[in-house]
This record gives structure tokens, C-alpha cells and sequence, in this order.
């Protein structure tokens, strides 16, 4: 029998210069990954205390240098590093109007990893601002102001703002997930860590439930009591049970809904203020509990971790 090949040795890649961020005049070499950057120290030291701090470290002799710079390896992703460096030469990128949900990311993780505080508490204001704390902001919004919006993104934000301890976004952004999801797809959702989906899994129950029981959203309509005024006792009646068929078939969470769910329905004038005034008083209820639905404290007890 002819002896086996010797196996080949795997050999690493040669790392890759990136085409932007290798300046000619730069004096140290981040690594991230299999791409390389030459920037200027004393621009990383000038917004980051970690780099500050690199920067007045003795340089070894024998360490890794290319063209006479240090060579600093970073565990982060290239493309974040790609979006921070963006972010310090060049003031206008993070401050366009949107910037895309990966931006956002990427200064939020390394904003925070080497305190670079002005990039980390300006695109932590993005995602807090997309996500509010009160009921008046959020009645507020229609669509997203400064962070490009995709399908899914709810998901993703979900996890970013987890990683982060951006808490007090949290219980929205869960109640956007499990609004209209089945409990397949969070299952399906490789990002979300065991607590997420545990938090979204029972939330999405609660919040259900919840929203059709006495005091909540659309609790006037489980127990129906017509109005004192009511015009049209049969009309209200069938109108009802039409509500409650459309809300309650596809089991979607709609704890939030206004009052101008009513609309496609035929109630008299006295009934229509009667289930316009439950659903606003209902729904301000679903909101003051909300980070409780998702097993975190109340919403003064929520802070950011930044």
C-alpha cells in the first residue's frame, strides 16, 4: 500500500491593506480581522481614552510593524471598524439624516468598547429615539426618522440593544417583534440569544391575553355594556362581535392600537365614545406594564448601560 499525502499546511491569508483608510502619513495599523487600516494615532487618541492610553504605551521592539507602525490587532468586525473610521475623519457620515441599522451598530459596539463617547451617545440617541419610553412619542411616530427601516429590523434592533444594556428601548422593541409574528419565526431567529426568545415567546402570550381582558384595550368589547345613550342596540351588538372576530382570529398583538380602529365599524356616536375612551384608557394600561409583559422592571427602573 503506497504511503498517504502529507497533508498540506493551511497557511493564513495575507492581510489585505484597505483602499480608503490607508494613509500614507498614518503612524499605527489596526488590524481587524484579515483587513488592515493605517490611520493616525493621535486622531484615535484624540476621540478614545483606550487609544490614548495605547498610544503612551512603550512600543516593544519585536512587536508586528508594517512600514515602521505598529501593527494593533483588533476582535472586531472589519466592517465596524470600517464605519468608526468613517465616523472620525469624516463628521458628516453619522450625521446624515438615516444612516443604516449597521452603522448605528458598529458605534454603538465600539463607541462603547473604547469609549468613544461622542459617536456612542450619538448613534445610542438614533435607537432611543426609534424607540421610546412614553406613549405620547410613540403615538408620535409614524415611520423611522433616523435609522434606515427593512424588514426585520425590529429583530435585529432587538439584539443590538440587548448586547448593548440599552434597556429602557427594550419593551418597545420586543412589543415591534411579537406584534404580528408567529412564534415559528423566533424560533427560526438564529440572532436572538435564549433570553430574547424566552422574553418574546411568553410576552407575545401575555400581551394577547392581556389586551382582552377588563380595563385593557380591548377589553370593552369581551364585556360589552351599550352605552346609556346607545342609538341602535342591534347594529352595536352585530359590530361588536364583528370587532372581536377581526381582532381576535388571526392572534396578532395589537395591545397599542388607537381608537381609530373603530372607524371600519358601525357603532352609534354614544358607543363610539364610550369604546374610544376604553381603548385610549386600556392601551395606556398595556403601556405602563409593558416592560413587565417581557420580564424586565418598570420603566423608571430601566437604564442604559452606556
Amino acid at each position: 500500500m503506497s504511503p498517504s499525502p502529507a497533508k498540506r499546511k493551511r497557511t493564513e491569508e495575507a492581510p489585505i491593506k484597505h483602499s480608503e483608510f490607508w494613509l500614507r502619513d498614518g503612524s499605527v495599523v489596526l488590524q481587524a480581522q484579515n483587513t488592515q487600516f493605517r490611520v493616525h494615532f493621535s486622531v484615535l487618541a484624540r476621540h478614545s481614552p483606550v487609544f490614548r492610553d495605547m498610544e503612551e504605551l512603550p512600543q516593544p521592539s519585536d512587536g508586528p510593524s508594517v512600514d515602521g507602525c505598529p501593527v494593533v490587532c483588533l476582535p472586531d468586525e472589519s466592517n465596524d471598524v470600517e464605519y468608526l473610521l468613517k465616523a472620525l475623519y469624516d463628521p458628516t457620515f453619522h450625521s446624515q439624516q438615516k444612516l443604516p441599522l449597521a452603522v448605528v451598530g458598529a458605534l454603538i459596539r465600539l463607541g462603547r468598547k473604547y469609549e468613544f463617547r461622542d459617536l456612542l451617545h450619538s448613534a445610542a440617541a438614533r435607537v432611543t429615539g426609534e424607540y421610546p419610553t412614553t406613549l405620547a412619542a410613540y403615538d408620535a411616530m409614524s415611520t423611522f426618522k433616523t435609522i434606515e427601516d427593512y424588514d426585520g429590523i425590529d429583530f435585529d434592533m432587538v439584539t443590538l440593544l440587548s448586547e448593548n444594556n440599552i434597556l429602557s428601548s427594550l419593551p418597545l422593541a420586543y412589543y415591534c417583534a411579537v406584534q404580528m409574528t408567529p412564534i415559528e419565526t423566533f424560533l427560526d431567529r438564529a440572532c436572538f440569544s435564549q433570553v430574547d426568545l424566552r422574553r418574546c415567546v411568553i410576552g407575545q402570550k401575555r400581551l394577547f391575553l392581556k389586551q382582552f381582558q377588563p380595563g385593557y384595550t380591548f377589553g370593552w368589547a369581551r364585556k360589552w355594556d351599550f352605552h346609556d345613550n346607545c342609538t341602535s342596540p342591534v347594529v352595536c351588538r352585530i359590530s361588536r362581535e364583528d370587532f372581536l372576530a377581526v381582532y381576535m382570529e388571526d392572534c396578532d398583538i395589537l395591545a397599542l392600537a388607537e381608537p381609530k380602529c373603530l372607524r371600519a365599524f358601525k357603532f352609534c356616536a354614544p358607543c363610539t365614545r364610550h369604546a374610544t375612551a376604553s381603548i385610549a384608557a386600556g392601551r395606556k394600561k398595556i403601556w405602563d406594564e409593558l416592560p413587565q409583559m417581557f420580564d424586565l422592571p418598570p420603566w423608571d427602573q430601566l437604564k442604559n448601560d452606556l
